[in-house]
């Protein structure tokens, strides 16, 4: 497979890991009634666990990003990052151009846009950790 191809597709990897695990969280949560169906709000606290389920998430589409990178994983790991925050960024755009609390607390969109680079780079980070006890290991075993 051509370089281009593999580090695009170890992107594009990590972004779908996040976007459709975090699509098929929330459909749970709302077919199971955890959370309500509008017009009812949703509360503090299930924000805050769409927040916290979200996070693992990115964590978990770093780690995919950096995990099937050709070479450079924490600069794939970074290209997905920029791409989560300018999504997280948007969010609290559109809070603030289309309608404020219709779309939840502030604190929620700010939290998300916040929470995109940190996720992605210890995902990043735990993929890079196992690459290198793996080929630690691998060496070790290696006779002399």
């Amino acid at each position: 497979m051509k370089p281009w191809l593999a580090s695009t597709l170890a992107v594009i990897g990590g972004f779908l890991v996040t976007a459709v695990a975090s699509i098929a969280a929330d459909a749970l949560m709302y077919s199971t009634g955890v959370f309500p169906h509008s017009p009812v709000a949703m509360s503090a606290t299930l924000f805050g666990l769409a927040a916290a389920y979200r996070a693992l998430f990115t964590v978990a589409g770093g780690y995919v990003t950096a995990r099937f990178a050709p070479n450079g994983p924490m600069r794939h790991a970074w290209i997905l990052a920029g791409i989560g925050q300018a999504a997280g960024i948007a969010g609290v755009v559109a809070w603030y151009v289309i309608g404020g609390e219709e779309l939840g607390p502030a604190w929620y969109a700010i939290l998300i846009a916040a929470e995109a680079v940190p996720c992605v780079l210890l995902g990043a980070w735990l993929a890079t950790s196992r690459r290198h006890r793996l080929a630690g290991s691998a060496a070790a075993k290696q006779p002399a």
